[in-house]
């Protein structure tokens, strides 16, 4: 099938800040930090769903992995496409070491050509505080899933949250309902950290699908880092785009952070 290049489904790093190489670095588990309070968590998810192009600015100071500026760019073209977001914040399991944890979720819809799109994005993050404002991220899990039709397709993504550096490891995404003779395309593709802050769409060859999903074994980088997956299923009962980022890391302790 020739490329396609279909309206994706926003990396989950767009929903808050920048993903940079070292989300977790050199394979080491996240530096400890001074957690926001819940007043400042509050804060946070009020600005994040406020229509004010300046809202994250009191919120915000520059540190490792956030970049306040590039943070507000991407909400508001997060908002351009999808003009009824709704972000949520919630704890989330602390880590081995006691340290608390953040789940940011992000939900909206977009009309295209007729076609209704729902977006679903979750990441998981620890976040560090100087006390009055909120001054560096670690970025743990994401993941994010755009499905069209009235009736959302099941699926399944089956890709490892983090794997070590070198090893081969499935990247599988699999319709949870089996396809009882419907045809079914799809295809997956690596996106670069310069897709992920153009939040471009990448182009991808489609193949006809036979076991109900994509099934692929890829290997990961020598170096310790993060890959990201995009994948595109279509389905005569719709589309399903979906991103999922992949830790890699040089120490298996850190596999589990």
């Amino acid at each position: 099938m020739p490329q396609s290049r279909p309206l994706s489904a926003p990396s989950p790093a767009c929903l808050f800040g920048a993903l940079l190489a070292g989300g977790i670095l050199a394979g080491t588990a996240p530096v400890r930090a001074a957690a926001p309070t819940p007043a400042q968590l509050q804060a946070l998810e009020s600005a994040l769903n406020s229509s004010s192009d300046n809202a994250l600015a009191a919120l915000l100071q520059a540190g490792p992995g956030l970049d306040p500026a590039q943070m507000e760019s991407r909400r508001r073209q997060l908002r351009q496409q999808f003009p009824d977001a709704r972000w949520q914040l919630s704890a989330g399991p602390p880590l081995r070491d006691g340290q608390p944890t953040v789940t940011l979720r992000v939900d909206g819809t977009r009309r295209q050509g007729g076609t209704t799109y729902r977006l679903e994005a979750e990441q998981q993050l620890t976040l560090q505080s100087d006390g009055t404002r909120i001054n560096g991220q670690t970025v743990l899990r994401e993941r994010s899933l755009l499905r069209s039709s009235e009736k959302p397709l099941a699926v399944s993504l089956l890709i490892p949250d983090a794997v070590l550096t070198g090893q081969r490891y499935d990247v599988d995404v699999i319709f949870d309902d089996p396809l009882d003779g419907a045809l079914a395309a799809g295809g997956i593709v690596a996106i670069t950290p310069q897709q992920q802050a153009a939040m471009a769409s990448p182009s991808m060859e489609l193949g006809a699908l036979g076991g109900g999903g994509i099934f692929k074994t890829v290997q990961a980088p020598f170096s310790p880092g993060s890959q990201t997956w995009a994948v595109l299923l279509v389905h005569p009962d719709g589309i399903v785009s979906a991103t999922k980022r992949v830790r890699v890391v040089s120490d298996r302790r850190s596999l589990e952070p």
